[in-house]
């Protein structure tokens, strides 16, 4: 069921060095803080704490009780109070609440609070603000990098895409180019970087600091290229449904951090059950990244399988049959119980998935993905909004609306804004502004259509003289060029032909074989020419920024393409989706590649709009 890609596909790096390494630094900061003690953690670090160090870890190293930080008066008796947090000034206001409450009652506790990934400047100003700097000691946990399997890695910071990319908060910059670094010294040196981006250039400037001061080492490669993208490169991808197996558990269960919880509706018991989500299991991992509709068929097969190697039990001697309970009946079980997980929870997305409304949904995304019955698409919307169906699909649908053909008419605009409004709440105006300014959902100004909008674009960057865009034309070419984009580097497959969902021949079965994914497009794009060149246009059309450089590998070697340099590290900037992990998987297994996939944490389009809704109570 897994496609077969080429054989000369080479090995991926080992990344349990890195939570071996984070694990070392965590029990070496507890220790600095000798005695029982507790600790207080950030319930965002939960679950990244978990895959690293657990709470036996935590108790050998004299942590007594765990609390989750829940901005309330504490409740501990202990003496010695560990806070393990985000850089965040509202839990850094708390802590100097606690601290200056126990001075006020006459206790005496020592205080540590540790910043991950890093301790930011604001913070230590509020502990002086609050009289408290020099009652607690402070200290980072350097946690840039959470393996989440062994091609994945999650930064686990979703704030990253709202800081960065509607507040302007770039604070996260120099911990994205930390994360960089890390992956540099423990696994580099790198040969060549590409990248498409405002912050993707500003990550790049922050690692190129942090190799320069650092020393240099001299050692054998492990991974060659590495391309950083923003995730305001390509917004139609994440807003697209994901028809994907691991993107549809992802958007109906959630996975946080690599696993899952299954619900009783999964189970068949009473129970809930957490699942580790990696390709250590077998059954996962053969069919996360494919297209739902072949699952079915390869779990039944599966189960077909097991039926048999269960029934070599029959007709054994005492030998056969003890070597096969030694050796076989341990892996058929484990095998047989997320087999029936994962059938369980098929099920459940076959219930949610394969309704009428979300045919319908399937149908207006793919047509207005190619142009096609807008009109149409647009009534269909409105009876979205008007039915209450989903407040977060409807923003999605009119975002995908706004995307693809370069903004709304402004009569589109006012009505569709109007109903929303009415169906969701007025404090929805605030969401708007944020769309807007994202370039998410925009108004196509009077008289601006997009050939007009691309000449004006076109003419600035061809004017040497002009130098770079100014901030009115970057927010204009904010707007997206996607139908143009998607004409020049062939992102909708040839609507005639009929696509075999079993037997993919492109990227576009990640999306039913409606569209290629561009983010993914430019990536194999840029890989295949070796940089920029002959892509001029297209950068052009995606605002600039884009930048490609290389470090000391020789150009034979280059073009030899070694083991390392076939393993490319895709770094997305903002978040990126299990669809197109799942894409990249496939071009790597058709080009013989190996794509790693670093992120600032893993999204889906519920996530990305939630980040940018302010209606939240």
């Amino acid at each position: 069921m897994a496609h077969t890609g080429r054989r000369d596909a080479p090995e991926l790096p080992d990344f349990a060095l890195l939570k071996r390494l984070a694990k070392d630094q965590l029990i070496y900061l507890l220790e600095q803080l000798p005695g029982k003690k507790d600790l207080f953690i950030d319930a965002d670090l939960m679950s990244p704490l978990d895959r690293i160090a657990n709470v036996t870890t935590l108790k050998q190293h004299e942590v007594d009780k765990l609390y989750k930080v829940e901005f309330k008066p504490v409740v501990s008796v202990s003496d010695q109070l560990c806070f393990l947090i985000r850089p965040r000034i509202q839990t850094v206001k708390w802590i100097a609440d606690i601290v200056n409450t126990d001075k006020a009652a006459g206790r005496v506790r020592r205080y540590k609070i540790i910043f991950t990934p890093q301790k930011f400047y604001a913070c230590e100003t509020v502990l002086e603000e609050q009289g408290v700097y020099g009652d607690v000691t402070t200290d980072e946990w350097a946690f840039y990098l959470l393996p989440l399997d062994n091609d994945t890695i999650s930064l686990e910071l979703p704030e990253f895409f709202r800081d960065n990319f509607l507040e302007g908060d770039q604070r996260w910059v120099t911990t994205a180019g930390s994360a960089l670094h890390l992956l540099h010294s423990l696994y580099g040196p790198f040969s060549k970087v590409y990248g498409m981006g405002r912050c993707a250039k500003m990550v790049y400037e922050s690692w190129r600091e942090q190799v320069e001061e650092g020393e240099q080492k001299t050692q054998q490669p492990e991974i060659g290229n590495v391309f950083l993208i923003d995730r305001d490169v390509d917004f139609v991808t994440p807003l697209c449904s994901q028809v994907v197996y691991e993107g549809l558990v992802d958007d109906i269960f959630r996975i946080k951090c690599g696993s899952v919880e299954f619900g009783p509706e999964v189970t068949s018991s009473d129970k809930s059950i957490k699942v580790m989500l990696n390709s250590q299991d077998k059954v996962f991992n053969e069919i996360r990244n494919e297209h739902f509709s072949n699952v079915f068929g390869f779990l039944s097969q599966k189960a077909r399988n097991l039926q048999t190697a269960y029934d070599k039990r029959r007709g054994m001697d005492i030998q056969q049959m003890k070597t096969f309970v030694a050796e076989e009946l341990k892996g058929l079980k484990q095998e047989h119980r997320l087999l029936s997980l994962h059938i369980g929870a098929s099920e459940c997305i076959m219930k949610k998935k394969t309704k009428q409304d979300f045919q319908e949904l399937l149908k207006t995304e793919h047509s207005l993905l190619e142009g096609f019955e807008v009109r149409e698409c647009i009534s269909f919307i409105e009876e979205h909004i008007n039915r209450q169906i989903s407040m977060i699909d409807s923003l999605r649908l009119l975002c995908l609306l706004s995307l693809t053909e370069n903004g709304l008419l402004p009569k589109d605009y006012r009505s569709l804004k109007a109903q929303y409004l009415q169906s969701y709440g007025i404090d929805h105006l605030l969401t708007f502004a944020n769309l807007k300014q994202m370039g998410l959902l925009v108004e196509q100004q009077p008289g601006e259509t997009l050939t007009v909008m691309e000449s004006k674009v076109g003419k600035l960057v061809n004017d040497k003289t002009a130098g770079k865009l100014t901030d009115a034309f970057s927010s204009l070419a904010k707007k997206s060029n996607f139908r143009a984009l998607s004409k020049r580097l062939v992102l909708i497959p040839k609507s005639g032909e009929e696509y075999d969902l079993r037997v993919p021949r492109d990227m576009a079965y990640i999306f039913s074989g409606a569209y290629i994914p561009l983010s993914c497009k430019l990536i194999e794009q840029v890989l295949e020419r070796d940089g920029w060149t002959g892509l001029e246009e297209v950068t052009r059309m995606l605002n600039g920024h884009e930048f490609a450089v290389t470090g000391g590998t020789s150009v034979t070697e280059t073009r030899i393409k070694t083991d390392p340099q076939r393993i490319v590290l895709v770094m997305f900037l903002g978040g990126c989706t299990y669809s197109e992990i799942a894409a990249l998987r496939f071009l790597g297994r058709e080009k013989g590649y190996k794509f790693i996939v670093l992120t600032t944490a893993i999204t889906n389009s519920a996530r990305l709009l939630e980040a940018l809704l302010e209606n939240q109570v």
